[in-house]
């Protein structure tokens, strides 16, 4: 994979075209090699060129894949050039896959991811272990959520506990002054308001 992950992403599963999706390319290179054997003389050009156009599919297939971290969905193709997008987990709405008998046999199939975006939906067809793949993002999600509402609970404790050790610092503020007062009306001994206002600071 060549996108960086972030400091707190973790790569949970990578997913790649079904290698049946290289059949045609394998099938054409196989027709071509044997024509050049029968064939002989020049012939050995088809081949060769075939040959390169099966070394492309292989890389590009390898290129072409479909990340699920605990973050987003990440999906990159592209074998010249890189070209990447990403589907937060927050913004997924729906995850579907569908499965045809020889999909059930080979284990591949299509995935459709629907986002909020304004793109809306998108399919990526003839994969590998489309199921695992969806289960893998559903399963991302509620671990995400869960993360959130956690953040979100130790925050608000922090904001209660600070708050709480606010309302306190101005209580004991509050009943010093209160002290100070009864000490200059003499109501209060000067010992009297020093082993109070010690007493009051170390609770």
């Amino acid at each position: 994979m060549r996108t960086d992950l972030k400091s707190n992403e973790n790569l949970v599963l990578v997913i790649r075209p079904h290698w049946l999706s290289l059949g045609w390319p394998i099938l054409l290179t196989a027709v071509g090699l044997i024509a050049g054997i029968l064939i002989g003389s020049y012939a050995y050009f088809v081949p060769l060129v075939l040959i390169c156009y099966l070394c492309y599919k292989i890389i590009e297939r390898n290129n072409n894949l479909w990340a699920v971290t605990n973050l987003r969905v990440i999906d990159e193709f592209g074998v010249l050039s890189l070209n990447s997008k990403e589907s937060p987990l927050d913004k997924i709405n729906n995850v579907t896959y569908n499965q045809t008998i020889w999909g059930r046999i080979f284990n591949y199939g299509n995935v459709q991811i629907q986002t909020a975006a304004e793109v809306g939906a998108t399919t990526y067809s003839t994969i590998e272990k489309p199921k695992e793949l969806k289960d893998t993002i559903t399963q991302m999600q509620e671990e995400y959520k869960k993360s959130q509402i956690l953040s979100q609970a130790h925050e608000l404790a922090k904001a209660i506990s600070t708050d709480t050790q606010k309302q306190s610092h101005t209580d004991v503020a509050t009943e010093l002054e209160k002290l100070y007062e009864l000490k200059q009306k003499g109501i209060l001994s000067e010992a009297e308001f020093n082993a109070r206002k010690k007493k009051m600071l170390e609770e």
